[in-house]
């Protein structure tokens, strides 16, 4: 086995040979989406007393007009809603604001903000204001210093300043961090230790979890390149600091597994009952953007443990879309470029527009890249040919990326 190449074993799907001893997992429901879904399970969110759904309600693709999606949602359970000033140019924050109305008591909102080494206070405050004119409300139950991937960002003192004074006067209650790139665990590891942020939202998913290997390969780590990621999470859980995770879905290909979904499950439940299972998360949130999802996926709501057919279809996924699949959070491959272009980030953005067919979504993160793939252009694609463990061909994926973005 110690033979077999991180690439190969990608590229074959290894896994569907080696057994997986599937008979201590339980069973798989009758029916993968109940007539009337619904919330089952509501957890607390660390030290914060919140008590948010499980699976909860990702806006970062929700638009206005969308108004009765958020009602449905919020009719099935679903009772934490998260959003950012980026999404959708602010339309995400006032359709939830509209959406919402009368209803600010049963729910918690969370918001965003992209607060860099050198913003100030009073721009941080003027975001946030901003928010809560769009969310109609005084206060945002979470406020997230958004998407960060640099340690810098973490220590610039204008940010603790200005939580203390939004805390004050009421606009916030909690505050937190979010990330999901390159220095991600350096990142988490800091927020967690520094004992000043209250929730972390970050990505997480079974093909990040080298412990979705172990199941089959003992201890020998053949994919996963976040092994400390488990162990943050568990430190976390023991500072009380509150764990939302996302990209739960890695790449969310949900067309790409139907016609190998058996028994009643999906993919999507499978991938979600993986995060789940973990004492660790305190729960999840997703794009929701149509009645359908929203249906399918709290069929996973207050899974405990894995079925029976869950393990095959996140094999069957890794080894499907294990080879154009970035693991954002890897960043094996950051050194290989010269030219110093953003790899992860980059590829996160193809995500959004190739795997979520997102295009605005995706035009908008990649605007905000400082080291986008113009490079690539022009590139020989020699630095970076072999710099993914996984098996990545990048060069062939992040100059695309640029001229489909820009």
């Amino acid at each position: 086995m110690k033979e077999i190449g991180r690439r190969e074993f990608i590229r074959t799907g290894a896994l569907a040979g080696l057994g997986f001893g599937l008979s201590a997992l339980g069973s798989v429901a009758a029916a993968s989406i109940p007539n009337n879904p619904r919330v089952l399970r509501y957890q607390l969110l660390g030290r914060t007393g919140m008590r948010i759904s499980d699976i909860s309600f990702g806006a970062d693709r929700l638009s206005s007009g969308q108004e009765d999606l958020v009602r449905h949602a919020f009719d099935s359970g679903i009772n934490y809603f998260d959003t950012a000033e980026t999404y959708r140019d602010g339309d995400s924050e006032s359709t939830l604001g509209r959406a919402l109305q009368g209803k600010r008591h049963r729910i918690f909102l969370a918001s965003k903000t992209l607060a860099w080494r050198d913003t100030s206070r009073q721009t941080m405050m003027q975001a946030l204001e901003g928010s809560l004119r769009r969310l109609q409300t005084d206060y945002v139950d979470v406020y997230f210093n958004h998407a960060v991937n640099d340690l810098e960002r973490l220590k610039n003192p204008e940010w603790y300043a200005f939580v203390d004074s939004a805390r004050q006067q009421g606009k916030i209650r909690f505050s937190g961090m979010s990330g999901h790139a390159g220095h991600l665990q350096e990142c988490l590891n800091y927020a967690i230790e520094g004992g000043r942020f209250d929730v972390i939202l970050c990505a997480y998913n079974f093909g990040q979890d080298p412990r979705f290997y172990q199941r089959f390969l003992g201890g020998f780590d053949m994919v996963a390149r976040q092994p400390d990621l488990p162990r943050i999470l568990t430190k976390a859980r023991h500072r009380g600091v509150g764990v939302i995770v996302m990209k739960t879905l890695m790449g969310a290909r949900l067309n790409d597994m139907r016609p190998y979904e058996r028994g009643g499950a999906t993919y999507s439940q499978a991938a979600f009952r993986w995060v789940l299972s973990n004492p660790d998360v305190n729960g999840l949130i997703v794009s929701m953007a149509t009645r359908e999802a929203i249906n399918e996926f709290l069929g996973a709501s207050g899974s405990h443990s894995l079925h029976a057919e869950d393990l095959p279809l996140l094999q069957q996924y890794a080894s499907l879309n294990g080879a154009s699949y970035c693991r954002h959070a890897c960043n094996a491959c950051e050194d290989s470029c010269p030219s110093g272009v953003a790899i992860a980030d980059v590829m996160r953005t193809r995500m959004y527009a190739v795997d979520y067919g997102d295009a605005r979504m995706a035009r908008a993160e990649y605007a905000i890249l400082e080291r986008n793939a113009a490079a690539c252009l022009s590139c020989s694609s020699k630095p970076c040919a072999t710099a993914c463990p996984h098996g990545v061909r990048i060069a062939e994926l992040t100059a695309p990326t640029h001229r489909l973005l820009v």
